[in-house]
């Protein structure tokens, strides 16, 4: 598969003057529901109306989606509003079902993406087809999983692609749900740069107050638009509540956030630096990040050496550290002098932890 400017047809066809926004509910719940969303939406930025019909969830028990019944729904909606309709499918027969009901926009899930056998068995069943097919990632951090599973599908003739970036599973707690890892997404842009490119920043929040900074991170770095969770009446939602905003809020955020558009050379150049401050943003995050957990290392190195009764200061192992960081900084393009400033700074943080842990 190979980077072509027709990857961007189908988006390019919508004919948008923004960005691309898929809204709705986690789950269809009720007729009533997901018409009512609909027509909440129907005069907003939003293009698509989205909605889960079959959920696959972590463990039984949880409510897993309406089923086919719900696809009856979304095409009244489609029908009343003019809107086109998604949903997830994750494995032929549920392609066989939306396709039967109109569906326009199919999505396929994390938890599929990370299946090569699922995956291609599916690319199979939308042998062919011009509905647009968005293709999540997997939950774990592989770009060479992820798209395989777009090149699954393009060499079953499914041309109308994108990708979902709804972040990674991690095991350590973090404010997110599913961690950004925006290195990824951006690697996938660099290779694929007219493959459009879509924010899920519902499943990476997993609480609606940081939506709205994802989204503007994602259209900083030049994503072409957004999938958010969408409810009017998020807190009673039988799935994902935490996650959800309103169809209100979400009308305001697409007011909020800020567009860029090329317009003259200024306006070029700022793009450029906007799209680059937004890299630089992301990368101190993730330094802060690991800074923090090195800290805590530092604590329970810190824990064993009061229990054994030993120095806080260990000249060779820290002579050591120094020196090796110092070769792999010049073979990274870092100076000798700014890595000893870093490495003494972080040894002096890690000494002042361990004095805290000693003296009780």
């Amino acid at each position: 598969m190979e980077n072509k400017k027709e990857l961007r047809n189908w988006l390019d066809d919508y004919n948008l003057d923004h960005p691309l926004v898929i809204g709705g509910p986690c789950s269809a719940e009720t007729e009533d529901q997901v018409v009512k969303i609909a027509h909440q939406l129907k005069d907003s930025d939003a293009t698509v109306l989205r909605a889960g019909i079959w959920k696959p969830r972590t463990r039984p028990g949880n409510f897993e989606g309406v089923g086919a019944l719900g696809l009856k729904w979304l095409q009244r909606a489609k029908e009343e509003t003019g809107m086109k309709i998604a949903t997830e499918v994750a494995n032929p027969h549920h392609v066989e079902l939306a396709l039967e009901h109109g569906v326009d926009v199919l999505w396929i899930g994390a938890r599929s993406t990370v299946s090569p056998f699922i995956v291609q068995d599916i690319a199979d069943a939308c042998k062919g087809i011009d509905n647009p097919v968005l293709i999540k990632n997997p939950i774990n951090p592989d770009l060479s999983l992820w798209l395989g599973a777009v090149e699954r599908f393009y060499t079953a003739d499914v041309k109308n692609l994108g990708v979902i970036h709804r972040g990674f599973s991690t095991y350590e707690k973090t404010k997110y749900r599913n961690i950004p890892e925006w290195q990824i997404p951006i690697d996938l842009q660099n290779r694929f740069p007219d493959l459009p490119l879509i924010l899920d920043p519902s499943h990476i929040a997993g609480r609606r107050d940081l939506i709205f900074d994802l989204s503007q991170t994602a259209l900083d770095l030049n994503f072409d638009g957004l999938i958010v969770e969408t409810h009017y009446d998020p807190d009673n939602a039988w799935s994902d509540a935490k996650q959800q905003i309103t169809p209100e809020t979400l009308v305001q955020y697409m007011k909020d956030l800020k567009i860029r558009k090329e317009i003259g050379e200024d306006e070029a150049y700022q793009k450029v630096l906007d799209e680059l401050r937004a890299k630089i943003d992301i990368a101190d995050n993730q330094l802060l990040e690991i800074l923090s957990k090195r800290m805590k290392i530092s604590d329970d190195i810190g824990k064993a050496k009061a229990k054994q009764n030993v120095a806080i200061l260990q000249s060779k192992r820290w002579n050591e550290i120094l020196g090796r960081m110092i070769l792999e900084g010049e073979e990274n393009g870092l100076s000798e002098e700014f890595i000893l400033r870093i490495y003494k700074a972080i040894h002096q943080e890690s000494i002042n932890h361990q004095k805290k842990i000693v003296k009780g």
